[in-house]
């Protein structure tokens, strides 16, 4: 008589949380952010229904928390730059990490920028994340003499969203098939990443 095959069930990961984040984030990015769910979540690594919510309350709770590691990643690589003594040049510098980390991690990316987040009230860490990342920038302009707007000086908040809408609305034509159907040619990145930092010195550099 044939013997009868077992069914082999995964091995429950050692750190259910980690591996819950993780499975997460493959999810995202083989099905969509809108495939998230616990339970496809526990379904992947083989564990009970129940298993993630001993660590996230809620589908939203581990999309923040893969978005808040996103945050966090993004942060550290804008402060992994090459230090500039030059205010401008150094923020010329985090312009370009910031363009750098977008075209190296575009999940990560539009997790962060592209994807409707879970109710900011409700995950003041991924927030915490979020300033922090915003703020480099914020402070970075806080500290510089830029040229005033009107009749008074911008608030840093606003110059750093002028920045960040910019690079933002850059990134996202880059990754899109925007510029090939407007020239043939397919501008090279680096040379159009590179007039419009250029173009932002002019518009923030005070007249001399």
């Amino acid at each position: 008589m044939a013997s009868r095959q077992t069914e082999t069930r995964p091995e429950r990961p050692p750190d259910l949380r980690e591996a819950c984040v993780a499975e997460a984030l493959a999810i995202i990015a083989e099905e969509g952010v809108e495939k998230l769910s616990l339970r496809e979540v526990s379904r992947r690594l083989g564990v009970s229904h129940q298993a993630p919510y001993k660590h996230f309350e809620s589908r939203d709770h581990i999309l923040a928390e893969v978005i808040a590691r996103a945050y966090d990643d993004f942060a550290r690589h804008l402060e992994a730059r090459p230090p500039a003594t030059e205010p401008f040049a150094d923020l010329e510098a985090m312009g370009r990490a910031y363009m750098d980390y977008a075209v190296r991690h575009p999940l990560h990316y539009r997790l962060m920028f592209g994807t409707p987040l879970p109710d900011p009230s409700r995950h003041p860490a991924m927030m915490e994340k979020a300033r922090h990342a915003f703020d480099l920038l914020r402070d970075r302009l806080a500290s510089m003499d830029l040229r005033p707007v009107h009749d008074g000086t911008a608030p840093p908040f606003d110059d750093a969203l002028f920045i960040w809408s910019c690079l933002h609305g850059l990134a996202g034509i880059l990754q899109s098939d925007a510029l090939c159907g407007l020239d043939p040619a397919a501008p090279d990145p680096a040379r159009v990443i590179g007039h419009v930092m250029a173009r932002l010195g002019l518009a923030l550099r005070p007249e001399r």
